[in-house]
């Protein structure tokens, strides 16, 4: 069985993140949809709401007989790969400034455990300029995020703002 670990804040999870996860199913047989905790950041959904809405919209993929699931991890990402017992990390790459981090992550991960490889993979383009960060602020200032993540994260999002 080929094991990747996609991890990433996804708060919220968008569509691009749900394309990656689609077509990684392609390549792997279980993908761990693994969220970052991050103490130093101030997150707009606690790590339990972000599970939720994971495991929702996640039911509605189309993932054919690749296993999903949703964890949370903290600390060193190659560590909790080798925990895992991974075989990849699987890392979306947007633009060139995605590019150079993402490489500097991959070649300290590879030195601490070669056995474990990175995927990049390139969302669709409608969602190429698409990030969690972005899709926070343009909703926080009242712009149109509508195709951009799923309906129910939206909705969320929606109840969130009007402090329910």
């Amino acid at each position: 069985m080929r094991r990747a670990i996609y991890p990433g804040s996804f708060d919220p999870v968008t569509n691009g993140h749900l394309d990656i996860i689609e077509r990684g199913c392609k390549l792997f047989d279980e993908i761990i949809i693994a969220i970052l905790v991050n103490p130093n950041k101030q997150p707009m959904f606690t790590i339990e709401e972000r599970r939720e809405m994971l495991g929702e919209v996640l039911a509605t993929l189309e993932h054919g007989q690749c296993r999903l699931l949703v964890e949370d991890f903290q600390g060193l990402l190659v560590q909790y790969a080798i925990e895992r017992e991974a075989d990849a990390i699987v890392r979306g790459i947007r633009a060139i400034s995605d590019y150079e981090y993402e490489l500097q992550m991959a070649l300290m991960n590879r030195r601490l455990e070669p056995r474990i490889e990175t995927v990049f993979m390139m969302p669709a383009e409608a969602y190429s300029y698409v990030s969690s960060r972005l899709v926070k602020e343009v909703f926080g200032l009242g712009g149109e995020i509508e195709g951009l993540v799923p309906k129910a994260v939206e909705a969320r999002m929606r109840r969130k703002l009007d402090g329910n």
